[in-house]
C-alpha cells in the first residue's frame, strides 16, 4: 500500500498542516523544518484561502510524497 493512501490525503481539494505533518500526516517533520522547506523551495507553496487560514493543493503533497518516496 502507498504511503499516501494510508494517511487518506483527499484526491483533489485543500489540505492544512497538521494533516501533512506527523503524527498524522505522512510528511515527518516538524512545522519550523516544514515552513523553513517551504520558504526554501523544498516543500509546495501554500495557498492563502483566508486571512488566517492557510492550505496546501492535495496533488502538490502528493506529488512531494512521490518525490520523497521516489
Amino acid at each position: 500500500m502507498k504511503q499516501a493512501n494510508q494517511y487518506s490525503l483527499p484526491a483533489t481539494g485543500f489540505v492544512r498542516l497538521p494533516a501533512i505533518l506527523a503524527p498524522i500526516g505522512p510528511i515527518p517533520v516538524g512545522r519550523s523544518t516544514w515552513w523553513a522547506g517551504v520558504k526554501s523551495g523544498r516543500f509546495p507553496k501554500p495557498v492563502k484561502l483566508g486571512p488566517r487560514t492557510t492550505a496546501w493543493r492535495a496533488e502538490d503533497i502528493r506529488a512531494l510524497i512521490e518525490r520523497l518516496n521516489g
